[in-house]
């Protein structure tokens, strides 16, 4: 991570986990980084196996329209696969685990 780019904080529900997660990985990667395990397949927003909610905080898309309805968006549901992290964040993952 360069001294310029900004990175922010990401907190997985229940399991506890923190971690940083710098503007240049989506969530998945950082979580990666970390040694956390997200729910995972295609890594590209189209199967929805990493689908889960945001608590609070706020993220932008690697694509423009990632798999999601405007509900679910409406909703909080995010896809960490193609998701940066624009803030803080704590996300409600039930299935993840520490590697």
């Amino acid at each position: 991570m360069s001294d310029t780019e900004s990175s922010h904080r990401v907190r997985l529900e229940p399991l506890g986990a923190s971690f940083d997660a710098p503007e240049s990985l989506t969530l998945l990667e950082a979580a990666g980084f970390a040694h956390v395990s997200l729910p995972r397949s295609c890594r590209n927003g189209t199967c929805r196996t990493c689908l889960c909610r945001i608590v609070s905080g706020t993220v932008r898309y690697t694509i423009e329209w990632p798999g999601l309805s405007r509900e679910e968006k409406a909703e909080g549901y995010t896809l960490p696969c193609v998701a940066i992290a624009t803030s803080d964040v704590v996300l409600d993952v039930p299935d993840a685990t520490p590697l």
